[in-house]
């Protein structure tokens, strides 16, 4: 079962990319001020989810984006535009990988399904094939008559 840093189980039907953190909340757990954030989702780096009422929920996939991209600009010194260029990259990254591993399940299943068919098809005419007997080879030599004037 899925559960946060502290070890404490996430609420029932939850996982990482349910948003439960009101702004404040995630703002102590990502180290960032609230304003921070507020500035960050204004700028694409990233998007929490939000109540009926527009305000802002995070998950902790988002803490986990808000921690990286505050490590990305504090020790790695990428500013704002690379940093949403690089999640871009990883989330597209992420997709591409999801896919290969989508098509390589399709690929194995329709390897599976081409080998059962020639199986089926090999099983259907077995029984009805007929030995044939090769005929007996000889040599045999050609002289030509010679021609009648």
């Amino acid at each position: 079962m899925p559960s946060f840093p502290s070890g404490v189980p996430f609420p029932a039907n939850a996982d990482e990319d349910t948003p439960i953190f009101v702004i404040s909340v995630a703002a102590q757990l990502s180290g960032l001020h609230a304003q921070t954030l507020r500035s960050y989702d204004r700028l694409g780096l990233v998007s929490p989810g939000r109540t009926s009422g527009g305000g802002r929920r995070y998950s902790m996939r988002d803490i986990a984006v808000l921690r990286e991209v505050q490590r990305l600009s504090q020790e790695e010194g990428v500013n704002l535009a690379g940093i949403k260029r690089i999640i871009h990259l990883e989330n597209q990254v992420t997709a591409l990988q999801a896919r290969v591993e989508e098509l390589t399940h399709e690929l194995a299943a329709a390897y599976t399904a081409a080998e059962q068919a020639a199986a089926a098809v090999h099983a259907s005419y077995r029984h009805e094939l007929v030995p044939v007997h090769k005929p007996k080879t000889a040599l045999v030599v050609w002289k030509p008559h010679p021609r009648r004037t």
